[in-house]
């Protein structure tokens, strides 16, 4: 199945209270003309409203708008089986999938679901993970719980919810500490779950594809107030990568390192390839893939983004220079 016939997941995560569910059910509710599968994938937390999903087991229930629902509890490759089996069986019909994680996962097993099922992997394309922040009291949470921060460590983008409660130097502050835990995910407000659904659906801000360009200024140092678990370094070259040395580094790095390593992603300059080469990965999984190829007389260069839990930024940077031509 080619990827434009793959139906599109979308990760919705954020910490308790972040405001998820209040877009959820604006997604839910509203006329957009969208048949979209909502999973709950919850574990006994207040999900979905209660009036359009009565608390069972599992259970799937069609909305007025073309919209289905779903809780699961457990097994989420079994319940995107059953999905697709009504969908290709012609019982119900959707476009796209919306999977609310509980507001203290990590999102993580949740992404991996679509690189270790090779049938749920051939199916669905992980579009991109969406995590809510509560502009009010996610310094805080930030501050407590690593659960808040893998969640903004793994976000392709970060929804800024309750903004109207703080004020604008508050938001900058936090805006400022989320891009250096994050520097990848654009930050956006988002007021009582709305957002034009254009800006959080077929994003494709996971796909293996979509080239990265990474805005250098997001990595001027700020002022450090914060010593966060999760942070995030860049490596740049402007020489070519050697593959067999580079495979073998991350190969190593990623089994030792692999359970902190949230999100890596980059744009590789390999020697003897006229395309760069697109890198990506989650925990222990990685993979790349052929970009563009180098237009005439541009720069090469290769740019490496490491986002995760207290890793050994110097000993990845030595190794990623010796894996140079």
């Amino acid at each position: 199945m080619q990827q434009e016939h793959m139906v599109p997941v979308t990760i919705l995560t954020g910490f308790l209270g972040s405001g998820k569910t209040t877009l959820l059910n604006r997604i839910l509710k509203e006329d957009h003309g969208k048949r979209i599968a909502v999973i709950e994938n919850e574990f006994g937390e207040v999900g979905v409203d209660s009036e359009i999903l009565e608390k069972s087991e599992e259970q799937i229930l069609e909305m007025n708008n073309g919209c289905i629902c779903c809780t699961v509890r457990g097994d989420l490759i079994r319940i995107l089986g059953t999905l697709k089996g009504k969908r290709d069986a012609g019982d119900i019909k959707f476009d796209r999938v919306i999977i609310e994680t509980t507001g203290m996962a990590d999102p993580g097993p949740v992404a991996q679901t679509f690189f270790t099922d090779e049938e749920i992997g051939g199916y669905y394309l992980l579009d991109s993970i969406l995590t809510v922040v509560d502009a009010k009291h996610a310094q805080q949470q930030l501050d407590e719980f690593h659960e808040a921060q893998e969640q903004v460590g793994f976000a392709d983008r970060v929804l800024l919810s309750k903004t109207d409660l703080v004020d604008n130097e508050d938001v900058k502050r936090l805006s400022e500490r989320i891009k250096r835990m994050n520097p990848r995910a654009p930050i956006k407000p988002v007021n009582f779950g709305s957002t034009p659904l254009e800006e959080i659906l077929d994003i494709r801000g996971f796909n293996l594809n979509a080239i990265l360009e990474i805005d250098p200024d997001f990595l001027i140092d700020i002022a450090h107030d914060h010593h966060d678990e999760v942070e995030s370094f860049v490596f740049r070259s402007d020489k070519a990568f050697n593959g067999d040395k580079l495979e073998q580094f991350l190969s190593g790095m990623i089994q030792v390192y692999g359970p902190d390593l949230l999100r890596y992603k980059g744009l590789l300059w390999m020697k003897g390839n006229p395309r760069r080469v697109v890198f990506q990965g989650v925990h222990m999984m990685m993979g790349g893939d052929l970009g563009k190829p180098w237009a005439k007389g541009e720069k090469k260069r290769s740019v490496l983004v490491f986002i995760g839990k207290k890793l050994p930024k110097d000993l990845f940077i030595a190794g990623l220079e010796q894996c140079l031509a």
